[in-house]
C-alpha cells in the first residue's frame, strides 16, 4: 500500500473512528484503525466490538484530489499512537507506505516515522446489515432526544438493559426511554416514515449515544437509521456508525405516568432550576441531595435544603399556576437539575398524586417530553 494524503481529512477521519477504539482491547488488533486504500476511497475503520465506526475520505471531492493512490492495499495501525502522530505532522500532506510484514513509514516534511502494523485479515468483519427500510431523521433531532434521555440511564452493570436506551418505533412515532428505577425520561417525535414500518425492545447502551452525538454535525445533516436483528447502523454523511443492540427486555413502563392529579404546579423552568440549585449546593454538604418542596396558601411554593453542619436554605417562587390538594414533598435535587437543564421550554408542570408517589415533569410548549422522578421518604 502507498498513499499520499491530505492531512487534515485524515486526522478528522482518525478522530472520528478512534471514539470506537477500546483502551483495553480483549484481543491487540481491536487496539488498531485499520485503513483500507483503493482508487475511489481511503476508508478507516475501528471497533471494540460493542461499537464500530467506518470513516470514508473520497479520494477526489469537488474537483479537488484529496489522496493520490500509488498502490491499494490495507493495514492495521496501533491507534494510541497513530492519532496522537497525525495531529504533529509539520506538512500539510502525509504519505503512507506499507512494506513487508506490514511494516508501515508515515512521512510528512522532513518527519519520518516508522510504525510496526498489524495483519488487516484478523480485523473484524463489520457486520452486514440489510439497508431496506431506512427511518432518515435530522441530526440535531436525534441529538435533542440522546441529550433528553440519557439523563435517566443507570450506572450500575448490575441490570446491563437499564444501561441503555429502548428505541421504539410504532404508526410513524419514534419514542427514546430510559430510567434507572429511580427516575424516567421519555422524548418521542413523529417521522416520515411508513406507518407499516415498526420496530421494538431495541435497546442502545447510553455512552454509546452519547459517542454518536458527539459525530454529528452542528450543521443541517440527516441520518439514516438502519435497525437489524442485533444491530443498529446510523449513516451520518462519510460515516458509518454501528452499535450493538443490549440483551434482555427493557422493563414495562407503561403504567408509570398517571392520568390525573391531585395537585399541579405550572412554574418558570429557569426561575425553578436556579432556586433548586442553590438548594442542592446545600443539600450535596449531607450527600443526600434531599430537597424539600412545599405549596403555600398564597399561589406561592418554598423550596428548601438542610445540612446539620452548614445550615438551611429557604426561598419562595411564585407559581405559575397552581392548583389541587397542598402538598410537601422531598426529592433528589440532583435528579431534578438533571431534569431542568435538558427541558426546551420557558415554563413547566409538575404533577403530583401524593407524598409517596412519583413526580411527574413536562415542558408546557409540546407534549413530547415526559420525565419522572421518584420521592423520598423523610421523617420531617
Amino acid at each position: 500500500m502507498k498513499l499520499t494524503i491530505n492531512k487534515n481529512e485524515l486526522n478528522d477521519a482518525i478522530q472520528q473512528v478512534a471514539k470506537a477504539v477500546s483502551s483495553r482491547p480483549a484481543i491487540p488488533i481491536l487496539g488498531g484503525i485499520k485503513i483500507d486504500v483503493n482508487h475511489q476511497h481511503v476508508t478507516l475503520t475501528a471497533s471494540d466490538t460493542d461499537i464500530s465506526i467506518q470513516s470514508f475520505v473520497a479520494v477526489e471531492q469537488k474537483d479537488m484530489i484529496i489522496a493520490h493512490v500509488d498502490k491499494p492495499g490495507s493495514v492495521v495501525l496501533p491507534a494510541k499512537f497513530f492519532v496522537e502522530i497525525v495531529k504533529k505532522l509539520p506538512s500539510d500532506q502525509v504519505m503512507l507506505e506499507v512494506g513487508v510484514n506490514y511494516q508501515t513509514t508515515i512521512r510528512s516534511g522532513s518527519s519520518e516515522i516508522q510504525m510496526v502494523g498489524l495483519d488487516p485479515e484478523e480485523f473484524p468483519v463489520l457486520p452486514p446489515i440489510e439497508q431496506n427500510n431506512v427511518l432518515q431523521l435530522p441530526g440535531d433531532l436525534i441529538r435533542s432526544m440522546i441529550r433528553q434521555t440519557i439523563l435517566a440511564a443507570s450506572t450500575s452493570e448490575q441490570t446491563p438493559i437499564l444501561t441503555g436506551v429502548l428505541c421504539n418505533l410504532n404508526n410513524g412515532v419514534l419514542t427514546f426511554l430510559a430510567t434507572d428505577r429511580h427516575r424516567l425520561a421519555s422524548r418521542k417525535t413523529k417521522t416520515d416514515t411508513d406507518e407499516a414500518m415498526s420496530f421494538h425492545n431495541v435497546v442502545i447502551a447510553a455512552k454509546t449515544l452519547n459517542e454518536l452525538s458527539r459525530l454529528i454535525p452542528d450543521q443541517n445533516t440527516m441520518v439514516d437509521i438502519v435497525v437489524a436483528d442485533n444491530q443498529v447502523l446510523f449513516k451520518i454523511d462519510n460515516i458509518l456508525f454501528y452499535t450493538r443492540i443490549l440483551d434482555g427486555m427493557f422493563p414495562d413502563t407503561s403504567k408509570v405516568v398517571p392520568q390525573s392529579y391531585v395537585t399541579e404546579i405550572a412554574l418558570n423552568t429557569k426561575e425553578f432550576m436556579d432556586a433548586i440549585d442553590r438548594a442542592y449546593l446545600m443539600s450535596r454538604e449531607e450527600k443526600t441531595n434531599v430537597v424539600r418542596l412545599s405549596t403555600l396558601d398564597d399561589g406561592m411554593i418554598q423550596v428548601s435544603s438542610s445540612s446539620t453542619e452548614l445550615g438551611r436554605v429557604t426561598e419562595q417562587l411564585e407559581a405559575k399556576e397552581l392548583s389541587g390538594e397542598p402538598l410537601r414533598i422531598a426529592f433528589n435535587s440532583k435528579y431534578m437539575l438533571d431534569v431542568l437543564k435538558v427541558i426546551d421550554s420557558e415554563q413547566l408542570v409538575m404533577g403530583f398524586t401524593g407524598p409517596m408517589r412519583p413526580i411527574i415533569i413536562r415542558p408546557t410548549d409540546h407534549d413530547y417530553s415526559t420525565y419522572v422522578i421518584l420521592p423520598y421518604r423523610t421523617t420531617d
